[in-house]
């Protein structure tokens, strides 16, 4: 969506200030890997987009493309693609904006961009654009009104051009090549910005200004980053921050007051609406300002509860329809969108057809399923020396003390609260849970853990279950669940026959048992909404959990490949490759007594 008219439709249904954050393209690829974790954990705060910086000095990489289409079409963030004619000739120009929209990007920022690091004025290379509103105006002719274009303003005036008043004529020019909003750089001074605005609508400039706002974590970032933009700093923010300066934890509390009055100030002018915040690719300092000013709290950085699925829906366009996912990726939403992302068909909604050739294979992941380092490995799960190490990993992640693992990318959530202490025991006794979901039988559409779609509607969910568990007790296991989907009737004085439990059960060498049939598929959540048919967007079935069954072995040798031949370590992880099945049962009886755990403690 376009985001003046995402703010718009925003502000007139809640007045409340609106906010997003500017990230910028990390070095490294572990860099990179850790950027999309903290956008992952920063989208629960609900921001209205964010931006996303074009390469550092005018590298020609695709990394900002690449980011932009992950946080696009992966994480479901609204996304702005910074643009400059540094080093852009148009051919390059007309590549990132064709990787914008093809991921459903909506929104460019269109800047000049810096002069070379080493020095010397700017200069337009050959075959490019020698202003932003040179570009805003390509862009808009080129792709008519599908962008929204934002452009770059200076309340206190440009290292080039002191002149505020020639800087806002130069601005309304690029408001008239066909810019629809404005993201000002960082100030601290909050009387002259208000003054600045004045300015702005006394021009007829009068799209949304959207004031960029630093927020304050160390006394020598603040003095470099002031500096460097040459901006005014207040006396209050100069006296306050020096004082303290040699106190980290100090500066940032009493940062966070003076940006969060500042903040306050700018709502309280009227010009102000909405506030981006840069946030350096760092979390903290950004979220204490917005709690300071209420617009968020501690917990909401938790389950986004107006989710209109149970999983974060794609803002691709080429995935709009898509309404149900297989449950296995419930937690690796990254790979699942790769797998699935050339295909162009979404039949009825639905993930695809369930015998597609086009499921994309694992070997598509050519940097790793694992998606960390090597080193970052170790940090997050250290080095297990046997099977219980690699146990009370699990286990420490189901207690909050490990933000993922290697079959996991995102945090445990709230929704396993009622079924923690037996996911812990166990894991505790031999086998490692996967993923799992506790029965929901007809809990409100709004509810803290489990609630998604419209509301006034009612949500449910079948009891789920996977796991890897040695082979060898894979035939007890299936010898209880025939008992269980076959009790004796005594009223009839025969076994009935009710797939009560259903599963499917695979090793490593593809040795499938299953009570399912092939072609179906079992949906283990839906919901109930006042004028909808019934939604029914997870499901269990045998196509995908085959393709999910080779990229949990893959994970698994990708990590045992970080140790060295013969470390305990190395040895641990390749015993469960060669010596443990990968299982998973649905307990189709939502509203009788839970049976998995039970089942599973009898072994």
């Amino acid at each position: 969506m376009r985001i003046s008219h995402k703010l718009e439709q925003s502000h007139k249904e809640n007045d409340i200030p609106t906010f997003s954050f500017e990230f910028f393209v990390p070095k490294t690829s572990q860099g990179v890997q850790n950027l999309y974790d903290r956008m992952d954990r920063m989208y629960n705060v609900n921001p209205q987009f964010i931006d996303v910086t074009w390469n550092a000095g005018g590298r020609l990489s695709n990394l900002t493309t690449d980011i932009v289409q992950t946080a696009q079409s992966v994480l479901g963030l609204e996304t702005c693609m910074h643009l400059t004619c540094t080093n852009m000739p148009v051919d390059l120009i007309d590549k990132a904006l064709k990787e914008a929209y093809d991921s459903g990007c909506q929104n460019i920022l269109a800047l000049r961009g810096d002069p070379p690091v080493e020095g010397g004025e700017w200069t337009a290379v050959e075959g490019g654009f020698q202003h932003a509103k040179d570009l805003v105006k390509y862009i808009r002719n080129k792709y008519g009104n599908h962008f929204d274009i934002g452009v770059a303003a200076y309340p206190e005036g440009h290292p080039e051009e002191t002149d505020i008043d020639l800087l806002i004529g130069f601005l309304k020019e690029k408001i008239d090549a066909g810019a629809d909003f404005i993201i000002t750089q960082m100030f601290y001074d909050a009387e002259n910005f208000i003054e600045w605005c004045q300015k702005l609508r006394d021009q007829d400039i009068n799209v949304p200004i959207i004031p960029g706002i630093m927020p304050i974590s160390t006394y020598a970032s603040f003095k470099r980053r002031s500096t460097w933009c040459e901006i005014k700093v207040p006396e209050e923010f100069e006296n306050k921050l020096l004082a303290n300066k040699d106190d980290d934890q100090l500066v940032r509390k009493i940062g966070t007051e003076l940006v969060a009055e500042m903040c306050s100030k700018l709502i309280n002018s009227g010009f102000v609406k909405h506030l981006h915040f840069y946030t350096m690719n760092l979390e903290k300092s950004s979220i204490m300002v917005l709690e300071k000013l209420g617009l968020i709290n501690s917990n909401e950085q938790t389950q986004n509860n107006t989710e209109a699925l149970p999983w974060r829906k794609s803002l691709n366009p080429n995935r709009n329809s898509e309404t149900v996912r297989p449950i296995f990726w419930k937690n690796r939403k990254y790979s699942y969108i790769t797998r699935t992302q050339d295909w162009d068909e979404f039949p009825n909604g639905r993930w695809g057809d369930p015998n597609s050739a086009a499921f994309g294979d694992v070997e598509l992941f050519t940097s790793g399923l694992l998606r960390q380092s090597s080193k970052r490995c170790i940090e997050l799960w250290g080095e297990p020396k046997n099977f219980k190490d690699v146990s009370q990993l699990v286990v420490k992640y189901l207690q909050g003390e490990v933000n993922s693992l290697p079959w996991s990318d995102t945090p445990i959530t709230a929704e396993i609260d009622s079924i923690k202490n037996e996911l812990i025991e166990i894991n505790q006794n031999g086998i490692l849970t996967i993923n799992s979901q506790p029965r929901v039988n007809g809990e409100p559409s709004n509810h803290p853990a489990f609630g998604w779609g419209p509301k006034d509607g009612f949500v449910y969910q079948k009891q789920y279950l996977e796991f890897l568990m040695p082979k060898s007790k894979i035939l007890k296991l299936i010898s209880k669940i025939e008992l269980i989907n076959k009790p004796f009737n005594l009223s009839t004085n025969q076994k009935d026959n009710f797939n009560y439990l259903t599963y499917f059960a695979i090793d490593f060498n593809d040795d499938l048992i299953t009570n399912s049939k092939d072609d179906s598929a079992n949906a283990v959540t839906w919901g109930i909404f006042p004028g909808q048919e019934v939604l029914q967007p997870t499901i269990v079935e045998k196509v995908s959990f085959l393709a999910w069954k080779d990229e949990v072995f893959r994970i698994a040798e990708e990590w045992s490949g970080i140790f060295e031949d013969g470390s305990d370590s190395k040895n641990t992880i390749k015993t469960i490759i060669n010596d443990y099945a990968l299982v998973n049962i649905v307990d189709n009886d939502y509203v009788g007594e839970s049976k998995i755990f039970d089942l599973l403690k009898q072994l």
